[in-house]
């Protein structure tokens, strides 16, 4: 009994290890702005990324790109591409990297990197000198990043 009991919380000490969050300065992008790992070690969720990708307060996707899926959220933008197909067009890593900073693989592109942490021009600095210093948290949490990308995957062309 206390063999199995033993083996038992080493595989859940496992499981919680493998779970492990990755923080947004640890970020391994490749060459290309893709990034393998998951950030929150938990798979994401399909139903709560599009809901994030619909939320004005939150990712808000939809004010840059149109999203088919999502007819009931008003207003789609078209700054960026139609995300229609994005889960034919790139892996799910490559659309890891792209949710989480999409300056790493699009130099120069308009899109916000919601998993970053510094690096900032501050709002204030051009105007008073006066921005705050404290650390800006990540746009979304890694969950959220996940959740999104599942989302993302969901969109197959047909």
């Amino acid at each position: 009994m206390k063999q199995i009991s033993l083996t038992l919380a080493a595989c859940l000490a496992g499981t919680v290890a493998f779970a492990a969050e990755i923080a947004p300065k640890d970020v391994g992008y490749d060459e290309d702005g893709a990034v393998a790992a998951s950030l929150s070690g938990v798979a994401g969720d399909a139903a709560s990324g599009a809901l994030l990708v619909g939320d004005k307060s939150k990712g808000n996707c939809v004010a840059c790109h149109q999203v088919a899926a999502l007819t009931d959220v008003p207003f789609h933008g078209e700054i960026g591409p139609a995300l229609d197909g994005a889960g034919s067009r790139w892996s799910e890593a490559e659309l890891r990297g792209l949710v989480a900073n999409a300056k790493m693989t699009f130099d120069g592109t308009m899109m916000p990197a919601f998993y970053k942490v510094d690096g900032f021009t501050r709002p204030g600095d051009a105007y008073t000198g006066e921005a705050g210093t404290e650390p800006l948290p990540p746009i979304l949490t890694a969950q959220e990043i996940e959740d999104v990308v599942a989302f993302l995957a969901t969109l197959k062309e047909d």
